[in-house]
């Protein structure tokens, strides 16, 4: 005859509260809304033209007036933020990126015609010289091939006034300059802007998932004597995580209003590392390559790209991201509509 053996039924059983829909939505500890979400723009010159990024299925450069209408569409979905990019003609860029400082270039002027189209919308410009150096830097280069930073410094702090005179809700530096966020709040605030907020790029890292993005606007390094083969010498080292908060110090003490984290799903130590000892507002950049990888492996049906792009955005969300700028906020906004709304 066999023995009986009694078990210990537990207590706790967890799968409780994962018995329903109904009951996990209640008890989700991470919600993403669209209006948390940041839709990057690429902008081009002209009217009624679009070009398709062929690294980034689904994303288009877009002249000024679709960009308009692309962003009332996104509103529509409950998407109210907007980075924009430039992309300009070759021809407009030198060495030095002085079309960074004509304060009727096409960032320029593309602020102020959706802020004065959509004057709900939020508008972020990108304070750097890459998409206006012939070079692809994000800096003046010295004739013995150096990033300069003062230089630069003094250069970004007129194009973020450049940027507020145009409308911008929010500049963000993403040059990695040191001493940057400070030069550019004094500048805001002496010419009056002192309402525009500074967004910055904290921790951007050297990574090798920005490809895409600099495929559309054309802003690689180029290959040519005196000038650096990449940017490891300002942006920061993808081993590197104490480095971070040293970072976010410095920026936080020179008057930053948000820091950012980019790239965002490869870095999720970082955004909880940021988030666990300020208080400021964390943004997180989903970068080209992170959208791109998903995109790609749906077109040959090796992933479910609604899964996975919720799923990789709720877990920036996760790790202690305010907001996330990323390509896919129209595509989430739908989808979190159909499932959530």
């Amino acid at each position: 005859m066999f023995e009986t053996t009694v078990l210990t039924r537990p207590i706790r059983r967890p799968r409780r509260l994962r018995n329903s829909e109904a009951i996990r939505r209640l008890v989700r500890e991470t919600t993403l809304t669209p209006g948390k979400l940041v839709l990057p723009q690429f902008i081009i010159d002209g009217s009624q033209r679009t070009e398709p990024i062929g690294a980034m299925p689904g994303r288009s450069r877009l002249t000024i007036d679709l960009t308009i209408d692309e962003c009332r569409r996104a509103l529509d979905l409950g998407v109210r933020a907007f980075a924009l990019f430039a992309a300009i003609d070759t021809s407009l860029k030198t060495p030095e990126g002085t079309e960074a400082l004509n304060p009727d270039n096409l960032l320029c002027r593309a602020t102020h015609a959706i802020k004065e189209a959509i004057p709900e919308s939020c508008v972020i410009t990108d304070v750097a010289l890459d998409p206006y150096s012939s070079l692809g830097h994000d800096g003046l280069i010295s004739e013995a091939g150096v990033v300069m930073n003062d230089e630069t410094v003094d250069v970004l702090a007129k194009m973020a006034v450049l940027h507020a005179e145009a409308g911008a809700d929010i500049v963000a530096p993403s040059d990695m300059m040191d001493g940057r966020v400070g030069a550019i709040r004094a500048a805001l605030d002496e010419a009056g802007y002192t309402q525009t907020a500074i967004l910055s790029y904290t921790a951007k890292y050297a990574s090798s998932f920005y490809g895409p993005f600099r495929e559309a606007l054309d802003s690689a390094p180029v290959v040519a004597p005196n000038v650096p083969k990449d940017k490891r010498t300002y942006q920061m080292d993808p081993a590197n995580s104490r480095e971070a908060s040293i970072e976010a110090t410095l920026d936080e003490a020179e008057g930053a209003d948000m820091l950012m984290v980019k790239p965002a799903v490869l870095y999720l130590d970082i955004i909880a590392r940021l988030r666990a000892r300020t208080d400021l507002p964390i943004a997180a950049y989903h970068v080209s390559g992170e959208y791109a990888m998903v995109k790609a492996a749906a077109q040959n049906g090796w992933l479910d790209e609604r899964a996975c792009m919720m799923e990789m955005l709720t877990a920036i969300a996760r790790a202690g991201a305010d907001c996330i700028l990323t390509y896919a906020a129209l595509d989430y906004a739908r989808w979190w509509r159909e499932a959530f709304a």
